[in-house]
């Protein structure tokens, strides 16, 4: 198999062969992989947001798609051959042991599931079978991308219809978090970010209003846009303490702030709590809370029949061997959508 290695935090990504272990253990599946999205978490994984990593060197991503070539002992829910997604939230079956590769002699770790390689052992909790016709690439981005944005909306921010919501970070999940407010009919939706190339999108998969907040009063457009009318729900996708500490101030007295972005290690918010105290709540996400077994063939059925779509959402693909592209692109703000990485 090819990989891209994180041996060194801060550091580009190596590409290199690595040898799969001779044979599967209890509940591992190995998946030949078709596409793989990269997310921001791999970004901070590389970046270190969360402090220094002991498990280097080791594979990253955490969504995907491709291929069951075959199975280990106890594996009961998918089957060789079976198109699957590849996602990091527990879904159906065994929780297997985590593999280890082999790399000219150094061990390679990896976690129950990773996407940036062309072959992987994953743990059968963390792939969901899905329908042979369905795209492979907009598949792998039910993995995080939909899943975490369709799960901010109805599992977090429990957003009703009418509610006005800012969305603060237009990346690829929070593109799935404005889809997923237009399904509600949430208005206004107001989405925020420093580069009018993800706002345009943004607007194009359901924003009402785009604020750019490389502009210093973007803070008065959102007011605004509101004008008399109460914020109901904010979602933080930067992790950026001082927006978080914007977005509850923001917020109305019985309104809802939603983290899905992470803070770096060491970096707090300072907040007059009070307010928690008469219905103002504060509430971090965790993948939306989402429920892989179940909310993936969900939203592929609500796909399939015209509720919404992915046209636009992806905007640049790669080969595996330009990933450390792909990931300058995303962290420039080229990038408009979410990036695939073609295995």
């Amino acid at each position: 198999m090819k990989a891209a290695i994180l041996v060194n935090q801060k550091k580009k990504l190596i590409v290199d062969e690595l040898d799969l272990p001779t044979s599967l253990k209890v509940g591992q599946v190995l998946v030949k992989l078709e596409y793989s999205g990269i997310c921001g978490t791999q970004i901070g994984e590389i970046d270190g947001v969360k402090g220094e990593d002991k498990f280097l060197p080791h594979l990253l991503g955490h969504e995907g798609s491709g291929i069951v070539e075959k199975v280990g002992p106890g594996v009961k829910t998918v089957r060789e051959g079976d198109s699957v997604v590849l996602h990091w939230r527990q879904g159906n079956g065994i929780q297997s042991e985590p593999p280890k590769y082999n790399w000219n002699g150094k061990t390679v770790n990896a976690g129950w599931v990773t996407t940036f390689n062309t072959k992987a052992i994953i743990s059968e909790n963390r792939c969901t079978k899905i329908p042979a016709n369905i795209s492979k690439e907009d598949a792998a981005l039910f993995g995080c991308a939909v899943t975490t944005g369709f799960g901010v909306i109805e599992n977090n921010a429990k957003l009703k219809m009418g509610e006005s919501i800012v969305v603060f970070g237009a990346g690829g999940i929070g593109l799935n978090i404005i889809q997923a407010a237009r399904l509600t009919s949430a208005w206004p939706i107001i989405a925020v970010d420093l580069f009018d190339n993800r706002l345009d999108l943004a607007k194009k998969l359901g924003a009402t209003h785009s604020v750019n907040s490389s502009n210093k009063s973007y803070l008065d457009e959102i007011e605004n846009i509101l004008k008399d009318r109460e914020l109901d729900v904010f979602i933080d996708n930067t992790g950026n303490t001082s927006i978080i500490e914007m977005g509850y101030n923001l917020i109305s007295d019985q309104g809802r702030l939603i983290l899905v972005g992470v803070p770096k290690t060491g970096e707090n918010i300072n907040i007059f709590s009070l307010p928690l105290h008469f219905g103002k709540k504060i509430t971090g996400s965790f993948g939306g809370e989402c429920n892989p077994a179940k909310d993936i063939p969900r939203f592929i059925k609500m796909m399939q029949n015209g509720l919404w779509d992915l046209k636009g959402l992806i905007t640049e693909s790669y080969d595996l061997e330009n990933i450390n592209e792909a990931i300058f692109s995303m962290r420039t703000g080229k990038t408009s959508g979410r990036v695939i990485i073609k295995l």
